[in-house]
């Protein structure tokens, strides 16, 4: 009876970590984004040396601009910043559609890069830390690989030994412990992140969330593993056939329907604040002279390459 028990114990545990097919339900390539997304023209939450700008702004200063099939949002890379202003012009978008169990799919042609950026992609509730966070792709000062990192209220945790491809660095995701570090898992794959996944072409990122796990993948540009439904987006995607994922989070030690709510996508680019301003961070670890802010308001031209290249976003329920 125990060996019986303990089979379907496990048995249990693996299906519940199996995923579905999906049906398409929002698509968002060139202006689609103006339209989808709206720019959040608001100060940042997490400190940065950045001035989010509206739009119209936006559109204005060649900020944001979008063709049929390409979506760039970037800093401004021209101007000195005074001392006294926010900090530098960039941009922030957040879907106006908000989403449950779902998979996001973001092929991406080229990110942020250079010393003092932050960027991220990521899916987060309106009322943090309550409906908690997921940070898809995110990091700083071209620190390569990328993190994947869930941020909650208090009682969620994650257990040692779950079957992914990245390195779990942290396991506390109360952002209340520890700094708000959340439960971070590292990719093992260089070109996750920054100038590498620059240099190859960039790639694509996958996310898929249900009530009792979320899983996020990364594929290469020219991985010959990349899924046919991810590379070329369709009606339908089918997770069963995506493989390990890169993190994966359970709901064995937090409840992740009461944890997550309804989540909007946000796309960013701020500088320094709470992470990519930390000297260890800066300077140790990204090599970067100075202090940040300092760096960020006196160098422009360091910001050519800080922009994001989106080919879409495609979200499946």
């Amino acid at each position: 009876m125990r060996s019986t028990a303990a089979l379907f114990a496990v048995s249990a545990l693996v299906s519940s970590a199996l995923g579905a097919t999906y049906n398409l339900k929002d698509t968002f390539v060139g202006e689609g984004f103006l339209s989808g997304f709206t720019h959040q023209a608001i100060p940042d939450p997490t400190h940065g040396r950045v001035n989010y700008v509206d739009q119209q702004t936006a559109l204005a200063q060649n900020l944001t601009f979008a063709t049929d099939d390409t979506f760039i949002m970037r800093a401004d890379s021209f101007n000195v910043v005074d001392p006294s202003a926010p900090g530098r012009n960039a941009v922030r978008i957040q879907s106006n559609n908000a989403y449950t169990t779902h998979v996001s799919v973001y092929d991406i042609r080229h990110m942020p890069q250079g010393c003092g950026t932050w960027p991220a992609a990521w899916e987060v509730g309106q009322n943090w830390p309550a409906q908690g966070e997921v940070d898809i792709l995110e990091g700083t000062n071209d620190i390569e690989p990328n993190q994947s990192t869930l941020h909650t209220s208090a009682n969620c945790a994650q257990p040692d030994g779950r079957q992914m491809n990245g390195n779990s660095i942290s396991n506390n995701c109360d952002v209340a412990a520890n700094g708000n570090t959340g439960c971070g898992v590292q990719s093992t794959i260089p070109n996750s992140y920054g100038k590498s996944f620059n240099g190859a072409g960039g790639g694509f990122y996958a996310m898929e969330r249900t009530s009792t796990f979320i899983k996020v993948w990364f594929w290469s540009r020219n991985d010959p593993t990349v899924p046919a439904d991810v590379k070329t987006a369709g009606a339908t995607v089918n997770t069963d056939a995506w493989g390990t994922p890169t993190a994966l989070f359970v709901n064995d030690q937090c409840d992740i329907n009461a944890h997550f709510g309804p989540h909007n996508i946000i796309i960013n680019l701020t500088f320094c604040g709470d992470w990519a301003g930390i000297p260890q961070f800066f300077n140790d670890l990204g090599g970067c002279p100075g202090s940040c802010n300092d760096f960020v308001d006196n160098n422009p031209s360091a910001f050519n390459d800080a922009f994001w290249d989106i080919a879409g976003v495609h979200v499946y329920e």
